[in-house]
C-alpha cells in the first residue's frame, strides 16, 4: 500500500441535485457529491457557504434533491460548474424543465428520476465547513424508474457516481448482489 496523504477518496460519491428557487422565482440547480442519507427521514448536505443554492436556503427553506440519470449527465455537469452568482440563468441554459413542488416551496426538475422533497431543519456552521439538515417531505418517482410492486429499481435510475480521485463519473446500474444475503453463508461458520 502507498500512502497518498490527507484527501477525501472515497468512491463512489453521489451526484445529487439540489434545486432551490432564487428570490425573483427563477429555478436554481447546483449538483453536489458531498452528503447523503443521515437518518430515515432527513439528509445532510455539506456545502460551501458562498454558493447561491446557500442563500436560497436560508430565504426559502426548503430544498429538492434530486437522483441525475446519464442522460442528463452534460446538463448536471454544467449546473456544478456554472455559479449562479456569475451565471443567473444557469437552469434556463439547460433547457431543463421544473414544476412547483406541492409540499415545499422548491422546484422539481421533471427529467430527473427521483427527487426527495425536502425543508430546511438546521444549519450547522462549523470549522469544517456549512452542513444543512432537511427533513424529507415526501419522495417522487417517474413511474419509469418503479418495478411491478411501486418500488424504485435502482437499475432503471441510470444514475451516476462521482469518482473524485480522476474527477470522472461512472454509471452505476448493474446489480451485483443482494443486501444482507450475499454474504450471509458466512453467519454459519
Amino acid at each position: 500500500m502507498k500512502d497518498l496523504g490527507v484527501k477525501p477518496y472515497l468512491y463512489p460519491m453521489p451526484t445529487y441535485m439540489i434545486s432551490t428557487y432564487n428570490e425573483d422565482g427563477s429555478v436554481d440547480s447546483m449538483m453536489m457529491a458531498w452528503g447523503g442519507i443521515c437518518a430515515e427521514d432527513m439528509v445532510a448536505l455539506n456545502l460551501e457557504a458562498s454558493h447561491k443554492t446557500v442563500a436560497n436556503l436560508r430565504a426559502r427553506g426548503a430544498f429538492t434533491l434530486s437522483v441525475p440519470g446519464t442522460d442528463t449527465l452534460a446538463e448536471s455537469d454544467f449546473m456544478g460548474i456554472a455559479s449562479a452568482n456569475d451565471t443567473p440563468d444557469k437552469f434556463a441554459r439547460t433547457g431543463l424543465h421544473a414544476v412547483k413542488s406541492s409540499r415545499v416551496d422548491a422546484p422539481v426538475i421533471t427529467e430527473y428520476p427521483l427527487t426527495l422533497e425536502c425543508t430546511v431543519e438546521r444549519f450547522e456552521d462549523e470549522p469544517y465547513g456549512l452542513r444543512v439538515l432537511g427533513r424529507i417531505q415526501n419522495v417522487m418517482a417517474d413511474e419509469k424508474v418503479l418495478d411491478e410492486l411501486g418500488r424504485v429499481d435502482a437499475g432503471k435510475l441510470n444514475a451516476f457516481a462521482f469518482d473524485q480521485m480522476r474527477n470522472g463519473y461512472y454509471a452505476c446500474n448493474e446489480k451485483v448482489g443482494q443486501a444482507w444475503k450475499s454474504g450471509a453463508g458466512l453467519l454459519k461458520k
